[in-house]
């Protein structure tokens, strides 16, 4: 099967205005404080999941389900809306669109530390999805506008290697917060960063947008956000009841996958679609799509079931769990920027190949973890997932930003990171259903003595299981060894599912993505010396970008 060099590129565009050019790093800084906002909170979530589910005063007594919700509400709003999103970046500006996502971010962070109930807290994350929607992809986008095309691998690899640095802080943020405060502390926490990013954004950050957006895609938006929801609702419903053919579970994910399909097809006729499909005819662009979503699919689950893993059973604090996780995210900031250096050497197709063979061994080995794993054997795992990641996430991006030209980085941007939610929110659905349904079937035999009232709570998680058996005090000692069995033996099976769908990803990726491109004249740096200055200063700006060049 032949393979391209490299993958279908648009042209580079006009080139970036002097005034903006001389502080693109600066730029850079404050859209990687953006999105540390957004990522941290998730990032602090993961470890925060026990207590939240802990009853009154600790948490607020949230189910596993509510838990999963906590996490699909934030998600499906956040990809569900990606597409209008991206769309009213081009259109509108994306300096506004970002200011407003931001804005909205914060409120949604305050009210959801107060909440008071799980299904309040579910609501609320849902607007702080509403606002991430509007904050993701206009980082991307604006990114692409203040960074000439030689320059943006290099800029998406330190903006890859922010979402480590948001996963290293998060944990160990959310874990001295736990220690020392209330839970809704982790969400409070985000609103002085909030009001500090809005500050440098308005100093810093261009305005730019595309001179010819077409019109909102409000039907196609419309369509995803409804067959998303029902179709993760389904899931999350068969893993509640540990049978996939009940009726109830079956129709909303039918249904949804029937929204879904209708949802394609309605891209396909439109004549202003939310996403255009003709992008998903390039092999290399749909490879690249889809690494990030298989990627995120499995890492997302894993990373919801060991917070149980490292706090329930090995019994470690929150804050002793997010500095457990810590080498994920240090390889993550280390060898992200450094991706594009590999990138050239050998090869897009084998150093994503690679890096999914690395997120595999990692997720595989948690198929071997029990109560006594050595914790350096956790640390090693855990590293290699980061590097694995690292070795993935900036070269698709790049191959999905660069097949689109610069006046649709926003919709660009929006394809991007929808691909990676759905991945993720389909992640903790369709694995957080496998492991419930594994720990039901493992645990029910062992529920006989325990009253007839609390039998189907006690059977719905490890953290339930281990409350009933608070609860009944001495008798129900003998439910904690069987609840760790039970939870490990589900983690094992949801382990090896995390693992073969992170191995149908490096086999999209070593099939479709291009391999090592050719050597070729080095072409002139935007800033390399007088000639590429002349064709800076002297090529005309468009739109916004010319008009913040007239301000300065």
């Amino acid at each position: 099967m032949s393979q391209p060099s490299s993958p279908p590129a648009a042209p580079p565009g006009p080139r970036i205005p002097e005034a903006v050019h001389r502080r693109r790093w600066a730029v850079l800084g404050v859209l990687m404080l953006s999105l540390l906002i957004v990522v941290l909170d998730n990032s602090i979530l993961n470890v925060a999941v026990k207590t939240i589910a802990s009853p009154a005063p600790i948490g607020i007594g949230a189910t596993q389900s509510e838990l999963e919700w906590s996490i699909n509400s934030y998600t499906l709003v956040f990809a569900g809306l990606l597409f209008t999103s991206g769309l009213l970046g081009d259109r509108l500006g994306r300096k506004r669109v970002l200011l407003s996502g931001i804005v909205v971010f914060g409120i949604g962070s305050a009210l959801a530390a107060f909440s008071g109930s799980p299904g309040e807290l579910i609501a609320h994350r849902a607007v702080m999805g509403l606002g991430a929607a509007f904050v993701m992809p206009a980082t991307l986008a604006v990114l692409m506008n203040v960074f000439e095309r030689d320059e943006q691998p290099k800029a998406i690899g330190i903006w890859a290697g922010g979402v480590g640095l948001a996963i290293a802080i998060g944990p160990i943020t959310g874990g001295i917060l736990l220690e020392h405060f209330w839970w809704g502390s982790i969400f409070l926490v985000n609103v002085p960063v909030v009001l500090l990013a809005l500050a440098l954004m308005m100093w810093l950050v261009p305005d730019s947008r595309d001179p010819d957006p077409g019109r909102v895609d409000i039907p196609g938006v419309l369509l995803s956000v409804v067959g998303l929801v029902l179709l993760v609702y389904g899931i999350i419903r068969g893993g509640e009841l540990a049978d996939f053919t009940d009726p109830t579970v079956l129709a909303p994910a039918l249904g949804g996958l029937a929204v879904l399909v209708l949802f394609v097809l309605h891209e396909r006729r439109s004549d202003h679609p939310a996403i255009d499909m003709t992008y998903f005819k390039r092999p290399a662009f749909s490879a690249a799509v889809a690494a990030i979503a298989l990627v995120f699919f499995a890492l997302m689950g894993v990373t919801f079931f060991s917070a149980f893993y490292l706090q329930s059973v090995r019994g470690y604090s929150a804050l002793q769990s997010g500095l457990l996780i810590l080498p994920l995210a240090v390889a993550q900031m280390v060898f992200a920027p450094r991706a594009r250096l590999v990138v050239e050497r050998f090869g897009a197709r084998a150093v994503c190949t690679a890096g999914m063979l690395l997120v595999a061994l990692g997720l595989a080995a948690f198929a071997f973890f029990d109560a006594s794993t050595p914790i350096w054997v956790m640390e090693v795992v855990f590293f290699l997932q980061g590097a694995g990641m690292a070795h993935i996430m900036p070269p698709v991006t790049v191959a999905i930003m660069q097949a689109l030209p610069r006046e649709k980085a926003g919709s660009g941007s929006a394809v991007n990171n929808t691909f990676r939610q759905v991945g993720g929110a389909l992640g903790v659905a369709v694995l957080g259903s496998v492991l419930s349904s594994a720990y039901r079937g493992e645990i029910e035999g062992h529920l006989g003595a325990v009253p007839a009232a609390l039998r189907a709570t006690a059977g719905e998680s490890v953290e339930a299981t281990l409350a009933v058996a608070e609860r009944l005090g001495p008798a129900g000692r003998d439910l904690v060894a069987p609840a760790y069995d039970a939870f490990l033996s589900a983690m094992h099976l949801t382990a090896v599912a995390s693992a073969v769908i992170a191995l149908v990803g490096a086999a999209v990726v070593a099939a479709f993505l291009p391999g090592r491109t050719p050597a070729g004249p080095a072409p002139t740096p935007p800033g390399g010396g007088p000639e590429g200055e002349a064709a800076r200063t002297s090529a005309p700006a468009s739109g916004a970008e010319a008009g913040e060049s007239a301000r300065r």
